[in-house]
């Protein structure tokens, strides 16, 4: 990214620290939470190194194919599971948008990195930048506690929620589905952060 290389830099590692608490999800005892955690993974991971400020690495030419072509196959993968579960459309968009970002670098006349202003289709970036700022807002506003009916003291839709309100340390950290809200959060916030540098 170009300009001051302080915001770049809390991308990339908002974007490094959700690879690595969905590395950490992936060994979830729910199967489908397994599944999704390792394409989460490979995004905030892939955000992470399209984020790292441009004078500081410029990746050689070759890089933005290869990126183009390692979350085409996420995309592929998106779409079948998305036959499973509606919310691997959500990892299609995003997928879709990082091969965007990838090939509108690597078209680019001086292809340093992501951030280069008048780079893409203004309106694919535009549409893009629509979806990803209606889902953080959505999400945003589904990590908000709403108190449980019945004054269990649980918050709905929170680790208590399922228990009846038993003790929050019976579930594991890393199946806590506020705490994958948070993940999918994070990236929604920085994927609007790299497309509005597009």
């Amino acid at each position: 990214m170009h300009g001051p290389a302080w915001p770049a830099w809390l991308l990339v590692a908002l974007c490094a620290a959700t690879g690595a608490y969905c590395l950490l999800r992936m060994r979830s005892g729910v199967e489908e939470q397994r599944r999704a955690a390792g394409g989460e993974a490979l995004m905030g991971f892939g955000m992470a190194a399209m984020a790292v400020p441009a004078t500081v690495f410029s990746p050689p030419g070759w890089a933005w194919p290869l990126y183009a072509a390692v979350f085409g196959a996420a995309a592929l993968r998106a779409v079948w599971a998305a036959r499973a579960s509606p919310h691997h459309l959500h990892h299609l968009v995003g997928t879709g948008a990082m091969v965007y970002m990838s090939l509108t670098m690597a078209l680019s006349p001086t292809a340093h990195h992501h951030a280069h202003a008048g780079t893409g289709v203004p309106l694919v970036t535009g549409a893009l930048l629509l979806y990803f700022t209606g889902y953080v807002l959505l999400s945003g506003a589904r990590l908000v506690p709403v108190a449980a009916a019945g004054g269990t003291g649980a918050v709905a839709g929170g680790p208590g929620a399922a228990t009846g309100g038993a003790d929050a340390a019976a579930v594991r950290w890393g199946d806590r589905p506020e705490l994958a809200r948070a993940c999918r959060l994070s990236m929604g916030i920085g994927m609007v952060a790299m497309l509005l540098a597009m």
